[in-house]
């Protein structure tokens, strides 16, 4: 599993014997990072403070940051940390991962460890939950002294330690094979606690919390309200001691309103004595003190809390008093008027603390008659009955071990600290308050606005920041978790939303410490995914307390089962390495909780059976207390339950209170769901469907993806008792796809007249009227619940029982046992078993096919090695209109989308959205499930072609024709298994087919690789002209409509979808700059080879079709084509093995003259340094033409003056100049099209003259023949040419060094205004670069930065000081890098606009039908120049520049890494708007954005 390096509260759940690795996300590449964590070394303890560093791994051997990872090997379940660092910051992000020991067949039940009684009667109560099928039992331990057995649980002469219920733990796991958790509590202890009265340091008292004093003031004078009401004093003021009305409650008001409020003036705690205050500032004002220092505090006067909260014990800031209050002078009249205002000001102040005090006691009241109306007069409260010292008007907040006294005694030992230390505040909790703030501590009114709901018999801890803060209370609390985690296998954190995070953190450690494979589980009631996060991550917790009773009706009962566990059914099988995805917390799913109300006070008794089911279907660990299976009809109270558990007795009368049996409740009922639960888990049904069938029925599938069996339980809830509330009769029958094996169970709650309940004095009893009738593992044709089943089928694949009800009454369940029709479960096995060759996740199930067709008994990559990579094009891409022109098109999904490809890839990429999420609604999984058309497009769309390519689309039918005889639910899941193991293979066999650089490469470089197959193909029509016959290796086929053998060269798309077919798919320009990434580096050398070679045959002029169009429709308007050729003629070379031989390759010429009609192959051949040399020769003669047909017949928008071509070697630098201001010859080629704006037919970016690429392509050819012509490679050394009316000779070596002498000279723009070579210093507006062009006819141009520069500093680097170039990389990086792309204009250019919209027609010439096309938008293939440019000169400056810039190119390159990913095309696109914003008019994928990419990458 994948973890991308992020900071985070989400839960990232990993299984137990995972690898967890963790990568860098694209803001971390590029740049030193360390990760740091606390899981611990092989063979060390867990220790939390100590971490250590993860080292990186490298996959293709090199540093690369799109691959590397650092790993840890998880054997040990538990929460761990993790952080990590860039540079020299230590701590940039981090996060928590959970290892989860995987625990779905956890059954467990709940027990309070008073009612069992003494320990030697425990195995006899317990045993209760091993008939029932339990597997773990949680005991409440319910400790005074958290050190020492409970004296209770001791018999009277006898003497037993924790060493004894150690053993009985043990006991339980050996002779039961049960497990023994139990509650461990934090946040409180017992009120009667000896040590805690040793010790009131360790809890809030009035000492440590002053802070406190007020609320305990309230709690008090309650207290005395309580015994006067209870004595009938209030009865007067309509207050009797019961409490029965709305009158009585109105009466509590009054009485505190009236009586108890005024009599105990808490605001005084709040409130400055003003006259001693006055008086204080009276004498310093008459010492002549003053405030005369500029403050930097705030303004006005400041009020000071005493903080041991005294009756007017708040004092006031003097220097805000004198800051704010200045006499006039020091004369007495002026400092008694000062004084005077103070005391007003204070007077007003002490008002607003008397307002806020009685907004607190309103909310005091309120709390205390919401308590009163809940335990007095709520339907589903206690009833308490009158209002008594035992039962008084409300719980007290705090403890008082002292004898009777008055109020006013009481308050005076406020004052007397031996005795306030032992007024403890008691714990609860508070509704809806921030679990992670301790509401004891000051700050919080909880206490005194009466917001908590309190347990009066404990008392809240008070840890402190850590054990320095109290000493005693952390080392008890420790050596109780000690002996907690020795003898038992597990804990239950008590209200650990109230425990503190540090404390909880602290003692799980020292638990895991003692037992390093604890189960840990928790209540949290926080109100908040996120907050239960926090608790989950940082305590490691394995399973958070959720409960059935929750629900209010059956549908929300049954969204539980779903929300807690599994898969969906038909879920997708996940690729073993795959991202870590956030999940919520592992739910231990109880039927009810010990703390709540019972459900049969709430439901029905009759509930109990189905309600069970529902939640035993669950796929996660799952339980119940101690009683609800009995059907106790009251909630058992942790406070005041005194009676105990019966006793275990198969035969037990149904009468029996103090022993219970099979007969008893719904225990045989809970005793078959048990066991269904944990089989389940056991054997792998870890995928889930539930089907709300009416307002009453949940129907819930366990599904197990390997054996394709399910159980299908059917549960009838109650929810409303059946006595009092009319159900229909109407059951609706139910439709089962497969084959019912058996009926697994069903049972009925049924009532057997053994009398009515009475709450037995000794004994926790339950209802005797009520019993479970059950059958188990019986035909369906003896099912007393089913009346009859009848089976359909739904086409070949759809094997459908359906079932009509006839006893399915409320509080009846019944599970079947599905699997697959004989036939789909034969072919489904077999499915597998072809599928096992690709994973072995999928050999269970699995069965040998008998009779394997033949184009399976092959390995499929066997079938895959006979493929070419152009056949690879055909089964992975090939988009919508390179289909159309074989007369298909990709498939469309109604109501959807078209796919982007036809091949694999186009649903590989729409696959690998829905796959990780198990989206099964998506409608691609619509699509299969309704039909075979998707089915039957993939492989039939390639048996129709030839060779390899159609064995293996027979491969795929075959595996298809299997398929499709298996349910239609899993059609979604066994194509994307088929899909994914066909596409990998194919992968793999493409990758055998290039370079070491990719085979070795990281999954960066293959993915661009990728981009060669994608781009590169051979369609319908030759898109290339025809090589010579003599040259070898040239593919052929026979053409399906003439008949005739035909040439079927690769050629390279530009792009798409928009350049992939047709005339429009080749160009010279864009083949050119992405030749050398997508088939050079990619070890395409022959087909490379013959690209060049047919664009060498239609060289005319002297130049390279811009628009190849075959050969016959080209068009010769670009300037720079040409170049581009001749570099990648250069880098042939350079790269391919003996590469210089294909300067002697024939060409077979299409225009031998300019004049010329296209000839037929063969008829004109020469060797390609012939070729080369009428190129470089035409170039120095100077070229000069009209386009053929020039006119609007092959250019609408173009004006006349455009169609005509012009480039030549200026003399006077040896510059390639060229063009005229109404056309474009460079790459920068948008032609305006919009007459409303007035720019039709004027270019956006002309760029005549000399422009700064082609003068750097220039050199780098001229160089090479210069070398070439040295080593004997190439006949030339120049070339003859007319000049002045003379024949010339031009040599090669001094046109190169004629070129180095001028380029700096031209180009360079220093900024100096007395350069001598610069001709217009007042356009210089941008300094340190280089020009875009040099003699443009608008000379502001040559000065607008753009990027071009870097292409020249890659193929001609000598032409640049390094210093110079360094500088004018750092402007280009600072002002035109972006996101993706490089800005095509500096943003200071006032024609800059970065939003391309070719659709936008309006009367701005600078926007108007995409104008702005070069004018800012950012272009994806510069970045490759920018940065191999960067990397070239960095070098030449240092290690240490160079190791930045390596860091640099990887963080900028990782977000293009990340975008390939994503990206559905999986390509990278033509260019972006303004910061990386998403262009619609843009291609998708475009060649030489890949390609240059790809190049950066073979730099470095």
């Amino acid at each position: 599993m994948q973890l991308l390096l992020c900071a985070t509260v989400k839960i990232f759940l990993c299984p137990l014997g995972f690898e967890l690795q963790f990568r860098l996300g694209p803001s971390l590449q590029g740049r030193k990072v360390m990760v740091h964590t606390n899981y611990p070394l092989e063979g060390q303890p867990f220790q939390r403070h100590n971490f250590h560093v993860l080292e990186w791994n490298y996959p293709s051997g090199k540093d690369d940051d799109s691959d590397k990872f650092c790993s840890l090997n998880l054997k040990i379940a538990g929460s761990y940390q993790y952080y990590f660092g860039c540079g020299t910051t230590e701590r940039s992000g981090g996060g928590y991962i959970v290892v989860d020991p995987v625990l779905y067949c956890i059954t467990i039940q709940t027990y309070l460890s008073k009612c069992l009684g003494h320990l030697d009667d425990w195995p006899d109560r317990l045993r209760v939950a091993k008939e029932s099928g339990l597997c773990v039992v949680q005991v409440l331990l319910l400790l005074a002294d958290q050190l020492a057995v409970n004296p209770d649980f001791i018999p009277e002469g006898q003497s037993y330690s924790w060493v004894d219920v150690g053993a009985l733990v043990e006991k339980l796991r050996k002779e039961w094979n049960m497990l023994c958790i139990t509650d461990v509590v934090y946040n409180h202890t017992a009120a009667n606690s000896v040590w805690i009265r040793e010790h009131p340091e360790c809890g809030y008292n009035l000492v440590n919390s002053p802070h406190l004093r007020p609320a305990w003031v309230l709690d008090r004078a309650l207290w005395h309200l309580t015994t006067r009401v209870a004595e009938g004093r209030y009865k007067a003021k309509g207050l009797p001691a019961d409490i029965t009305n709305d009158s009585h409650l109105n009466a509590i008001r009054t009485v505190l309103r009236q009586d108890l409020f005024p009599e105990i003036k808490l605001w005084e705690f709040y409130q400055v004595k003003v006259e001693s205050a006055v008086e204080q500032f009276r004498i310093l004002l008459q010492n002549g003190f003053r405030f005369l220092a500029i403050s930097l505090r705030d303004p006005g006067l400041k009020i000071v809390q005493d903080p041991q909260f005294r009756r007017y014990g708040n004092t006031v800031d003097m220097d805000s008093a004198l800051e704010t209050f200045v006499p006039h002078s020091s004369l007495p009249q002026h400092i008694e008027e000062c004084c005077g205002w103070l005391r007003q000001k204070l007077s007003d102040l002490n008002k607003e603390q008397l307002h806020i005090i009685q907004q607190h006691q309103e909310q005091a009241a309120n709390c205390i008659v919401g308590n009163v109306v809940y335990e007095r007069l709520a339907d589903h409260g206690p009833k308490l009955g009158p209002v008594n010292r035992k039962n008084p008007l409300v719980t007290r907040y705090f403890t008082f071990p002292y004898q009777d006294m008055t109020l006013e005694q009481e308050l005076q030992l406020l004052d007397q600290p031996d005795k306030s230390c032992h007024f403890l505040a008691h714990n609860g909790w508070v509704m809806g308050d921030d679990p992670l703030r301790n509401f004891a501590e000051p700050g919080s009114n909880v206490y005194l606005r009466r917001e908590l709901i309190c347990w009066g018999d404990s008392v809240k801890l008070r840890y402190g920041n850590g054990p320095e803060d109290c000493p005693y209370l952390w080392a008890h609390m420790q050596k109780y978790t000690e002996i907690t985690a020795k003898y038992f296998h597990g804990v239950r954190l008590d209200n650990c939303h109230s425990t503190p995070l540090h404390v909880a953190e602290f003692m799980l450690d020292v638990a895991r410490a003692v037992c390093p494979n604890l189960y840990v589980v928790a209540e949290l009631f926080t109100g908040s995914e996120e907050l239960d996060n926090i608790f989950v991550t940082k305590l490691g917790i394995a399973s958070l307390i959720r409960e059935a009773m929750s629900a209010g009706d059956s549908h929300e009962e049954g969204r539980l089962v779903y929300r807690y566990g599994g898969e969906p059914v038909g879920a997708f099988v996940q690729p073993s390495l795959r991202p870590l995805m956030p999940s919520i917390a592992h739910a231990m799913f109880l039927d009810v909780t010990h703390d709540n109300e019972c459900p049969i006070q709430l439901r029905s008794a009759l509930d109990s059976l189905p309600s069970s089911a529902i939640v035993s279907m669950a796929c996660c660990a799952t339980g119940s207390t101690r009683g609800y299976d009995e059907l106790v009809p009251h909630q058992i109270s942790v406070v005041k339950e005194e009676r105990f558990y019966p006793k275990w007795n198969p035969a037990a009368p149904a009468t029996s209170a103090s022993e219970v049996g099979f007969h008893t409740g719904i225990i045989a009922g809970k005793l078959a769901l048990n066991k269904l639960h944990q089989e389940l888990a056991a054997q792998g049904f870890i995928q889930v469907y539930v089907d709300q069938v009416d307002a009453d029925i949940v129907a819930i599938t366990r599904h197990c993806p390997s054996t394709h069996q399910s159980v299908v339980a059917v549960c009838r809830t109650a929810f409303k008792d059946p006595k009092t509330h009319q159900y229909d009769t109407n059951v609706p029958p139910m439709f089962i796809p497969g084959k019912i094996e058996e009926v697994i169970l069903e049972a009925r709650t049924v009532d057997r007249h053994a009398g009515t309940y009475k709450k037995d004095d000794g004994y926790i009893n339950g209802m005797p009227e009520y019993t479970v009738e059950i059958k188990e593992h019986i035909p369906l044709q003896d099912s007393t619940v089913v009346k009859q089943a009848g089976v359909t089928s739904k086409g070949r694949s759809e094997f459908v029982q359906e079932i009509t009800f006839q006893k399915l009454t409320p509080g009846s369940v019944i599970a079947f046992r599905v699997s697959l029709d004989p036939k789909a479960q034969k072919l489904v096995g077999v499915l597998r078993h072809y599928l096992s060759q690709f994973s072995p996740k999928y050999r269970r199930g699995s069965t040998a096919d008998e009779n394997p067709p033949e184009v399976l008994q092959k390995p499929l990559a066997q079938l895959m090695s006979k493929l070419t990579l152009a056949d690879l094009n055909v089964l992975l891409f090939r988009c919508d209109s390179e289909e159309q022109e074989d007369g298909g098109g990709c498939y469309n999904i109604p109501g959807w989308e078209t796919l982007k490809y036809a091949g694999l890839q186009g649903l590989m990429s729409v696959l690998a959205d829905i796959r990780p999420n198990n989206d099964l609604g998506h409608p691609v999984c619509a699509n299969l499930r309704q039909g075979d058309w998707l089915i039957d497009f993939v492989s039939n769309r390639l048996v129709n072609r030839e060779g390899p390519l159609a064995q293996v689309g027979q491969w795929l039918g075959a595996m298809f024709n299997y398929m499709k005889h298996i349910p239609r639910y899993l059609i979604p899941c066994y194509f994307d298994a088929i899909l994914v193991s066909t596409y990998t293979t194919a992968l793999d066999a493409a990758y055998k087919l290039m370079s070491s650089f990719v085979q070795n490469g990281s999954s960066f470089v293959r993915h661009l690789a990728l981009g060669s197959i994608q781009m590169c193909g051979v369609g319908r029509f030759p898109a290339l002209p025809p090589l010579s016959a003599k040259i070898e290796d040239v593919p052929y086929r026979v053409n399906p409509i003439t008949g005739q053998k035909e040439q079927c060269c690769v050629s390279l798309a530009a792009g798409l979808p928009h350049f992939s077919s047709g005339i429009f798919r080749c160009w010279g320009r864009d083949t050119f700059i992405a030749l050398r990434g997508l088939m050079l580096l990619t070890g395409r050398h022959t087909e490379a080879r013959n690209i060049i070679l047919a664009f060498a045959g239609t060289l005319r002029h002297g130049l390279i079709p811009n628009l190849l169009g075959e050969g016959r429709c080209a068009r010769y308007n670009c300037r720079d084509a040409l170049w581009w050729w001749l570099q990648c003629i250069q880098d042939y070379a350079t790269h391919v093995p003996q590469g210089h031989e294909i300067l002697n390759c024939l060409v077979t010429r299409m225009y031998p003259t300019d004049d010329c009609e296209p000839r037929k192959p063969g008829e004109v051949e020469q060797p390609l340094y012939d070729v080369i040399q009428e190129a470089l020769q035409r170039h120095l003669e100077g070229i000069s033409f009209r386009e053929r047909n020039a006119g609007p017949k092959i250019d609408m928008n173009m004006r006349d003056e455009g169609f005509s071509v012009a480039a030549k070697v200026d003399p006077a630098t040896g510059f390639i100049s060229g063009g005229n201001r109404f056309n474009c010859g460079t790459w920068m080629d948008k032609m305006g099209e919009s007459e409303k704006a007035r720019n039709k037919g004027m270019p956006a970016t002309p760029r005549d003259g000399a422009a700064v690429e082609i003068v750097g392509l220039s050199k780098s050819a001229v160089r090479w023949v210069v070398e070439l012509h040295a080593k004997g490679l190439f006949p030339y050394d120049g070339t003859k040419i007319h000049r002045d009316g003379k024949e010339v000779f031009v040599s090669y070596s001094q046109w190169n060094q004629q070129l180095q002498q001028s380029f700096e000279a031209a180009f360079w723009v220093s900024g100096d205004p007395k350069d001598p070579n610069e001709k217009h210093p007042d356009l210089v507006h941008k300094k340190g670069i280089y020009k875009d062009s040099y003699g443009a006819s608008g000379p502001w141009c040559d000065y607008q930065l753009r990027p071009n520069f870097t292409i020249a500093m890659v193929v001609a680097p000598e032409l640049f000081t390094a210093e110079r170039a360094w500088k004018a990389l750092d402007v280009a990086e600072k002002k035109l890098l972006g996101p993706l792309g490089m800005k095509t204009l500096d943003p200071d250019d006032m024609v800059y606009c970065g939003v391309y919209d070719n659709a936008l027609d309006n009367d701005n010439y600078n926007l108007a039908k995409g104008f702005n096309y070069h004018q800012g938008p950012e272009w994806l293939w510069p970045v490759g120049y920018f940065l191999r440019a960067k990397l070239y000169f960095a070098k030449k400056l240092g290690q240490e520049t160079y190791g930045q810039t390596v860091n640099l190119v990887k963080n900028v390159l990782s977000r293009h890494y990340t975008h390939l990913e994503r990206s559905p095309w999986r390509g990278l696109p033509e260019l972006t708007n303004e910061n990386g914003q998403y262009c619609k008019f843009s291609c998708e994928t475009q060649a030489w954005s890949l390609a240059t990419v790809l190049e950066v990458l073979y730099d470095l």
